[in-house]
């Protein structure tokens, strides 16, 4: 939780530039602070909550395309966005929106939802409405990322949802990745880590990113859990996306490298246990980390956009 002088800081900071539509030079000569300060503050207060934007997006689903998906992998349901052009760039804000609908939909008090790191699990949770009330639990299901990353690390995420829903909130104090697989064993038998994990495995929902092990993006190398050429080495071998930091192969097998044993987290296998596993994934560079994740068996309710659908409906035809 926030100091009340920060708290205040960051309100004031985000009250001067959202409302006042100051600039943040002009911010920071009133308050003496620099200009890179100033949008430091601007940036923690919306990963802390202290100031939200919501664009409200036209979203139109794609009930045929959707349609195609649960007969094909037999999913419980698919979320599929209509987006205006094949040739434009997909948002991810609607489609966070499309998911979060769903969650205020299924999501009831006393239930208990697990949460995954990532960019499209940030929009969902930041798009449930805050007048939606479930009291839910909310169990962090993978270590944390480092500081850098805290925006959409999944401790802050996990704080987040629970604040939207007045819910308890369960911390797995332990970092995403240990240094071995000794130590990633000797991480997950400590009491505290292994009762959220517990928690998490006997969840009624799960939100879950699907990464494609893209370079440019990967969480695994800004963490500094795998290095450039580490990421093109699983490539080369097979490996074409994660989900919960578990790396898998096209036909949805768990790739055999180190970095699945060490991850500390939520598995594939206890996903597949779970009544619901919503993932979250937009655009065709991610077909085939989706075509993957879902061979995986461990997503049953995919939310994504018409593009991505359609090639990932393409790719498994072969």
């Amino acid at each position: 939780m926030l100091e009340s002088s920060q708290h205040d800081l960051l309100a004031q900071v985000a009250s001067m530039y959202y409302e006042q539509d100051m600039t943040q030079t002009e911010i920071g000569a009133q308050l003496g602070l620099s200009r890179v300060k100033v949008y430091r503050l601007l940036k923690q207060a919306r990963a802390e909550q202290v100031v939200r934007i919501s664009i409200n997006w036209p979203i139109e689903r794609d009930p045929d395309l959707e349609k195609q998906l649960i007969q094909v992998f037999g999913l419980k349901e698919a979320l599929v966005l209509k987006t205006l052009s094949p040739h434009r760039s997909p948002a991810l804000q609607p489609l966070g929106q499309l998911a979060a609908h769903y969650l205020e939909r299924v999501l009831t008090d006393g239930s208990t939802m697990a949460v995954c790191l990532g960019r499209s699990t940030y929009e969902t949770i930041n798009a449930i409405s805050p007048d939606f009330q479930a009291k839910v639990r909310v169990a962090q299901a993978m270590g944390s990322m480092p500081f850098s990353m805290q925006e959409v690390d999944s401790a802050t995420l996990a704080r987040h949802l629970a604040q939207k829903l007045d819910g308890e909130v369960l911390y797995l104090s332990s970092p995403l990745m240990a240094d071995s697989i000794e130590a990633a064993e000797v991480l997950r038998r400590q009491r505290e880590i292994n009762r959220v994990l517990m928690a998490a495995r006997e969840a009624d929902v799960a939100l879950l990113g699907i990464g494609n092990l893209d370079p440019a993006t990967s969480g695994f190398i800004k963490a500094g859990f795998i290095t450039p050429d580490e990421l093109a080495g699983l490539a080369a071998s097979g490996a074409v996306g994660d989900v919960a930091g578990q790396i898998y192969t096209l036909d949805g097998k768990l790739h055999p490298c180190d970095y699945n044993q060490r991850v500390i987290g939520i598995t594939l296998a206890e996903l597949r246990q779970i009544s619901t596993t919503l993932a979250v994934a937009i655009g065709p560079a991610k077909a085939k980390a989706i075509l993957g994740g879902l061979r995986t068996g461990a997503i049953n309710v995919l939310c994504t956009d018409d593009n991505a659908a359609r090639e990932v409906l393409k790719l498994n035809r072969g």
